[in-house]
């Protein structure tokens, strides 16, 4: 108790602020996904778990589900993939590498929605340059509406998040790449092994801990991403391309049930907890090598 009242001086600015911004709207999402809120925002009184039983009797809500954990995990898995290939390409010596490393940071610094409209406009059938590139090029025969249809809405929805993914996870990975001993790869070279075997039975095991943190990240960040699939698949009706987060966006903007987006907010937290949960059950990511 005195170590706590001593360091408690310092640390209560950190825990006033985790209060704040982290578990006090957590709590108002619990409370509120319990309650009976009229459009207008007038709380009507608890229901207990009525707001979640409302959202198992909507159809789509299994297609939305399965459709948010293909979106996380193709997106992830994509992202970590290209990114181990891009790190390792930046870890060597060659002319203009420092431009390159900073080249890299662009898709990171510049504005998700921004990147995405970019996308966006350059899919369009009657003006955007990417259907006309793809036509010129003979891969299409005449201007696709990409962002009409939800499957291709999709799909370019998972490029796009890949795309602006792979920087902090390349420079996690790149991170991890200066830790891995010289030594160890110079006795590695003499007892033989080539560089496959050299990547992964000595560095691979190496970066356990870089890739922790980019996995855990993103599978957070990417769940809880809105503003891509917002932009990409917004105009296109009905639930066929929306993930959890778009859906809360339509019952909070559109259907203004506060009450049944807090309820699948809930969900959604669930589901992240138990996914984290699991991957550090599984992988045990902080283990000594």
């Amino acid at each position: 108790m005195r170590d706590l009242a001593i360091a408690l001086p310092w640390i209560a600015p950190a825990l006033l602020l985790i209060l704040g911004v982290v578990i006090f709207p957590a709590g108002v999402m619990f409370y509120n996904s319990t309650r009976d809120i009229s459009q207008s925002g007038v709380d009507r009184g608890g229901v207990g778990f009525e707001n979640f039983q409302s959202l198992l009797d909507f159809a789509p809500i299994w297609g939305v589900l399965a459709r948010t954990l293909l979106w996380v995990v193709v997106v992830v898995t994509l992202t970590v993939l290209l990114s181990l290939a891009l790190a390792q390409l930046l870890d060597k010596a060659f002319p203009g590498r420092q431009l390159v490393r900073m080249a890299v940071i662009i898709p990171w610094a510049a504005s998700v929605v921004m990147t995405t409209l970019v996308v966006y406009y350059g899919l369009d059938p009657f003006y955007g340059i990417i259907n006309e590139v793809l036509v010129n090029i003979g891969v299409l025969d005449a201007p696709y509406g990409w962002t009409k249809n939800a499957p291709s809405a999709f799909a370019w929805s998972i490029a796009i998040a890949v795309f602006v993914s792979l920087p902090f996870t390349t420079y996690t990975i790149l991170a991890g790449l200066q830790t891995v001993p010289a030594d160890v790869l110079e006795a590695a070279r003499m007892d033989g092994a080539g560089r496959t075997r050299t990547y992964f039975s000595v560095i691979l095991p190496q970066l356990r801990s870089a890739l922790a943190v980019a996995i855990l990240i993103n599978i957070i960040n990417v769940f809880n991403s809105l503003p891509i699939l917002k932009v990409m698949t917004g105009s296109i009706p009905g639930y066929e391309a929306d993930t959890i987060m778009t859906l809360i966006f339509k019952y909070i903007q559109t259907d203004h049930r506060i009450d049944v987006a807090s309820a699948l907010s809930v969900v959604g937290f669930l589901i992240v907890l138990a996914i984290v949960a699991v991957y550090v059950r599984v992988v045990k990511p902080m283990r000594e090598v």
